[in-house]
């Protein structure tokens, strides 16, 4: 195992200068790129690692988003992955001693239409046949694991049912990097921030390293983890991705006494509801439909997630939101993650998981840290692969995406 280094007493991870070369680069320290890191030195004893960030650690996406963790998803290559994620999160807590705050409160999804109905007990099915914790309740059932959700008939959209997946949940998102970034430095891994990756070089068709406002820095094998931004990055090998990226807003509210005991997700009118540990309200929507790397959204969006979120709480009346904030998502064809090598030899992505990279940190970190480290796939990530959007074997997780992208 790796060594364990000295840090700073005052702080969870240094602040070193980069050297002038390494065994492997990290483009992104959010999740992904944090858990890359922790599994590269944890499962693969891979610590000469610098993880680069362009700004403050976990202060993209990672700090952008709804926290919500789930594995109810359609396919089985979907199932495999996202239910392996679930486990590591229940797992991480002890592995990293520390106390990030995750909460198996159990997530529903609801329906709204016949049509609704159909597809989400295909889904409970098809995550019953995968070892998915998954199952169908009718509206007296939903009003039991969330008494305070309308559940009458007279509104716009009556719900019909839900699935429900009891250990789905959710964590508190900066603490999960914290944790991360503690591992990852103790095993001597780099953690470097404010520095920007201006190019990637490559030459005879294999990656050397990359060009930062920092200096060179050389390196075998890089690895992209810029969630809404790997298009511009994989552009700077000459790699294009097919990824569009838009903004995606939430909200939270003042803080409440303890009143919403799980997640509520509604694709049909476009919210999803739960309450954070300190008391707010988390809110999330749609994403806006226009491409941008703006981390802000539209008016009507808000407008039309807080009506939603009304109608389905009418509790929720006078509440009063707090702040909003935008994410940046990059969205793919079949709204499935890319995590893959690509044509130039030892570049690697991991992108295009739409709205559901906090959900797959640790099983994303786990599955490229092996791809690295092997210079192949994992069995994890094998079928999401660059190569499927040319032969045509898509994995389409539209439907259980919960929200629209």
């Amino acid at each position: 195992m790796a060594e364990i280094l000295p840090q700073h007493p005052d702080f969870l991870w240094n602040n070193p200068e980069p050297k002038s070369s390494y065994d492997v680069i990290i483009v992104g320290a959010g999740g992904h790129g944090l858990a890359t890191a922790h599994y590269l030195a944890s499962r693969h004893d891979i610590t000469n690692v610098a993880v680069i960030e362009k700004g403050w650690l976990g202060g993209g996406n990672m700090a952008r988003n709804t926290t919500i963790i789930r594995s109810n998803y359609l396919w089985d290559e979907s199932a495999n992955i996202y239910d392996t994620s679930l486990k590591l999160w229940e797992e991480l807590p002890e592995e990293l001693d520390y106390d990030f705050l995750f909460s198996q409160r159990g997530v529903l999804n609801l329906a709204h239409h016949v049509s609704e109905v159909r597809d989400s007990k295909r889904r409970v099915n098809a995550n019953r046949l995968n070892g998915v914790d998954s199952e169908w309740l009718e509206p007296d059932e939903v009003k039991e694991v969330c008494p305070i959700i309308n559940t009458s008939d007279n509104i716009r959209y009556p719900i019909m049912g839900s699935t429900y997946q009891p250990r789905a949940g959710i964590a508190k998102h900066d603490h999960v990097a914290w944790a991360l970034a503690r591992s990852a430095n103790n095993a001597g891994i780099d953690i470097i921030q404010n520095t920007e990756v201006t190019d990637i070089l490559v030459e005879g068709g294999k990656v050397t390293g990359v060009e930062t406002t920092r200096g060179r820095i050389l390196a075998g094998q890089v690895a992209l983890c810029g969630a809404g931004h790997s298009s511009e990055l994989a552009e700077m090998a000459g790699v294009k991705l097919p990824i569009q990226s838009h903004p995606l807003q939430a909200l939270v509210s003042e803080l409440f006494e303890p009143v919403h005991p799980t997640v509520v997700m509604s694709n049909h009118i476009h919210v999803y509801v739960s309450q954070a540990h300190k008391g707010e309200l988390v809110m999330g929507a749609g994403i806006d439909t226009y491409n941008g790397f703006g981390q802000r959204g539209a008016f009507h969006v808000i407008q039309e997630q807080m009506a939603a979120a009304v109608e389905l709480f009418p509790i929720f009346a006078r509440a009063h939101v707090l702040r909003t904030w935008g994410g940046v998502v990059d969205t793919t064809p079949d709204a499935s993650p890319i995590v893959s090598k690509t044509e130039v030899d030892g570049l690697y992505v991991n992108c295009g998981w739409g709205t559901g990279g906090f959900k797959g940190t640790p099983g994303a970190g786990y599955a490229l840290a092996h791809t690295i480290a092997h210079d192949e796939p994992h069995e994890l990530n094998a079928p999401f692969g660059l190569e499927r959007f040319e032969t045509g074997h898509l994995i389409d997780e539209h439907g259980a995406a919960a929200v629209a992208h």
